[in-house]
């Protein structure tokens, strides 16, 4: 009986062994918040692609992600505008230029966000607002757009929605980046976030033909409107203090000045979109 619970334990300890060493080892892994080695506490953080993962990062990654499962609607606006507004190849493709007009001065939404802060935030407050925006485009096209002029309009509201946030997030991630005094590190986060929206593009391509064909444009159009909500609860898990009265004075974790990202990236040549894409 004594040499059962030997070997018993000895095989549990191997065990316990071979999962420490599969977890150190994974692009997922459990590892220690004050660097390499463990703290006195034994405090750790789940990492992904070698980033510790904070409220801010689960934030970012999740914004990410929404711009990727946004391709979900991409589909359902060219069966939209041909078969329920009965627009041709030229007319339709007028609609979806006017629409995109957002994306065309992305640099002025920057400017925004840095000259007036909303509700006392340049960041937070402006992916909650993007969020909203998102879904009440996606809303109205699900339920009473129903001619060329109001589906212009919600189109341009969920440009709008999608080129905001994705210069307010911008924003944020260029500020960790710089504030972290690892080149590894802000490559690993700029990884992240390019993963995050290419899997939500994989979940769009693969789900969006078999959800129109089965549901309707109008449903997709539904479904796409729910993803804008989770910008606004990422809103939420930024880290930012609000600003002072005096506009000279910055806070320490506040919003980096739009042109300012251009001038100052990383070591680790950290691609700034804001003013390329």
């Amino acid at each position: 009986m004594g040499r059962s619970s030997v070997r018993f334990r000895a095989e549990i300890e191997q065990l316990e062994a071979e999962i420490e060493a599969v977890g150190t080892s994974s692009p997922i892994a459990i590892a220690a918040v004050d660097g390499d080695a463990p703290s006195a506490t034994g405090n750790r953080r789940l990492q992904i692609a070698g980033v510790s993962v904070t409220p801010e990062v689960a934030a970012i990654a999740l914004v990410y992600f929404v711009q990727g499962i946004l391709g979900l609607s991409r589909l359902a606006k060219e069966f939209f505008v041909k078969d329920e507004l009965g627009l041709d190849p030229a007319q339709a493709s007028l609609v979806f230029t006017v629409s995109s007009f957002p994306w065309l001065v992305k640099p002025l939404w920057g400017f925004v966000s840095d000259a007036v802060p909303l509700f006392r935030y340049r960041r937070k407050s402006y992916l909650a607002l993007c969020g909203v925006i998102g879904t009440v485009g996606g809303v109205a096209l699900a339920t009473v757009v129903d001619d060329v002029p109001s589906a212009a309009v919600a189109f341009t509201l969920g440009s709008l929605s999608t080129a905001f946030a994705d210069v307010v997030i911008d924003g944020v991630v260029v500020a960790r980046a710089r504030e972290s005094e690892s080149p590894a590190a802000s490559g690993a986060l700029q990884s992240l976030c390019w993963g995050s929206v290419a899997l939500g593009g994989v979940l769009s391509a693969y789900y969006s033909g078999a959800l129109i064909e089965t549901n309707g444009t109008r449903f997709v159009f539904g479904v796409t409107a729910l993803f804008p909500l989770l910008i606004a609860c990422a809103a939420a898990l930024v880290r930012e203090d609000p600003t002072t009265r005096d506009e000279g004075e910055r806070p320490s974790g506040g919003a980096v000045s739009y042109t300012h990202l251009r001038a100052h990236e990383t070591e680790a040549d950290l691609v700034c979109r804001l003013l390329l894409e």
